[in-house]
């Protein structure tokens, strides 16, 4: 709660990643999330579940809906974040992706590198993930970590990948393609990576923002109250600063700090 006075946040959306089998950020379960939410609804105010591919018979055949259904009763309103690694056109995850838009589950996904890593995995110009938004085009896959903003720029390197990129945006990265392309792919800001994106610069940030102002999200990716001081919360700042300058308009800095949450979340505009 003291982070989120700090930064002007109101509530939260609670992300559980505990259905990796092994998965280095294992750190909360569906059931522990929906407790917290039911025990501090002044400050958490929704929650996503977490589903293995693996789950039930290790099957591509396997009914995920009968496990996604429960979450959805008990008042998950979606599915991540994502860690598992695997590719996303494992036949396992493919599973999951057609129960996930079946239930009307949105996915929160990270990327990450095959082994020694967390997150569905995928190469440089992200082909794999071009393949599931067009094989679901009725899910909302929503986009997060650091090899998926790296990908804002067209000069994106394997090293860069991994990391955060400094430097003037180059037209052509695949994620503004793909999100021109197909219009179930949104974009969350949380964490270093998706502060960076915009931080690296701004000029682009401001076109970014007023060009998919329906399709992006504010977030924090807050793990531990030591996060405190990290300089990704800076984001807010940003935000702020750039709707008072007259950077973004006031309708697309409501949209993305707020609005677009409250749509996905409860199917409300304010």
């Amino acid at each position: 709660r003291t982070i989120y006075d700090t930064i002007g946040v109101e509530k939260g959306l609670l992300l559980p990643s505990g259905a990796a089998e092994a998965c280095r950020s294992d750190m909360i379960s569906p059931r522990e999330a929906h407790d917290m939410v039911q025990d501090f609804p002044e400050t958490l105010g929704w929650w996503f579940c977490s589903v293995n591919p693996a789950m039930g018979s290790n099957s591509e055949k396997t009914n995920l809906s009968y496990f996604l259904l429960q979450y959805k009763e008990h008042g998950a309103k979606g599915v991540g974040e994502m860690c598992f690694n695997d590719y996303f056109d494992d036949p396992l995850v493919l599973n999951l992706l057609t129960h996930c838009e079946k239930c009307q589950m949105p996915v929160l996904f990270h990327i990450g590198r095959k082994g020694n890593d967390y997150g569905l995995v995928d190469e440089i110009g992200l082909p794999r993930l071009e393949k599931v938004l067009g094989m679901f085009p009725d899910l909302i896959f929503i986009g997060h970590s650091q090899k998926f903003w790296a990908e804002i720029s067209k000069d994106v390197t394997e090293k860069d990948r991994g990391g955060y990129p400094k430097g003037t945006v180059i037209p052509g990265g695949r994620v503004i393609e793909l999100m021109r392309t197909y219009k179930n792919l949104h974009a969350d800001l949380s964490a270093r990576s998706g502060f960076n994106a915009l931080k690296r610069d701004p000029t682009f940030a401001y076109a970014f923002l007023e060009e998919f102002p329906d399709r992006i999200y504010y977030g924090t990716d807050i793990c531990s109250p030591r996060n405190i001081d990290n300089p990704m919360l800076g984001l807010s700042a940003f935000l702020d600063d750039a709707m008072l300058n007259g950077n973004i308009s006031y309708d697309t800095y409501f949209k993305v700090s707020r609005g677009n949450a409250l749509r996905l979340l409860d199917g409300k505009t304010a």
